[in-house]
């Protein structure tokens, strides 16, 4: 058995344990069915309303590429920022750990209510939502770098974009694929955030039209597919970062 079967295994024997529990208590009827159906009968409901699930997940997938996207290329540009200007680091630094503690159902209706129902406000929350986590990842990148290796350079006369580029952006990758797969799992509840608040199409526009209809197979269903587009988009970012740095994988495996 390979190493990743092996890893795979143990989550999917507990999964399956959780939800054979769940289905029985709901097949008991220990809980009242309009409170919480079992699995199957979120399943069913979910294929039953696929058409709708399918038509509402698209929004939310355009914003949470979008979002994402702008969220990474100005977390990029706002962290070499902050590393060739110390300065501006301790000036911003500050500021960006205060946002975060901007809460995010007060924010989401604010942004709606600035930039409409549309696409907009969705991709600016995913990019709020995302893009702390990228600037500190690719902060802690760039100070990995080995001084050792800078000092070298400094000595053949290597200036600081030459350093940076050649050795603090390059040390950053591994922290660069960290947050780029903590970020991926936050931005689709940014976007259904979003959605929830105020907007025309989208699984949380969905969400929200099955709660006023008391539909909880419905709601769970919807949840259900935006769990499958987290994992589906994480385990895109888990096939890239194989794709484009394979070396790193056998780093960390020969760190273990």
């Amino acid at each position: 058995m390979s190493r990743i079967a092996r890893g795979a295994v143990p989550p999917i024997l507990a999964f399956l344990v959780l939800l054979g529990l769940w289905q029985a208590v709901a097949g008991a009827g220990l809980v009242p069915a309009d409170m919480l159906p079992g699995p199957t009968r979120i399943v069913s409901a979910g294929i039953g309303e696929r058409e709708a699930l399918l038509r509402h997940t698209v929004p939310t997938l355009l914003a949470t590429l979008i979002g994402f996207s702008l969220s990474v290329a100005v977390a990029f540009l706002t962290a070499t920022l902050l590393d060739f200007w110390a300065p501006l680091r301790r000036a911003l630094l500050p500021l960006l750990i205060v946002s975060q503690t901007l809460p995010l159902i007060a924010l989401a209706p604010l942004v709606v209510l600035w930039f409409g129902f549309g696409l907009l406000p969705k991709i600016l929350l995913v990019a709020f939502v995302t893009f702390f986590p990228m600037v500190v990842g690719f902060l802690r990148g760039f100070s990995s770098a080995d001084p050792e290796a800078e000092h070298l350079l400094r000595s053949m006369g290597a200036g600081r974009s030459t350093v940076f580029r050649m050795i603090r952006l390059p040390a950053s990758t591994p922290s660069f694929f960290a947050s780029l797969r903590i970020s991926i799992t936050y931005a689709v509840v940014g976007a259904i955030f979003a959605e929830y608040a105020g907007a025309v199409a989208g699984l949380g526009v969905y969400m929200q039209s099955a709660k006023n209809v008391f539909r909880t197979d419905l709601v769970l269903s919807a949840v259900l597919m935006s769990t499958l587009l987290t994992l589906a988009l994480y385990g895109a970012v888990v096939l890239i970062e194989r794709r484009c740095v394979p070396w790193l994988r056998v780093e960390q495996g020969a760190e273990r």
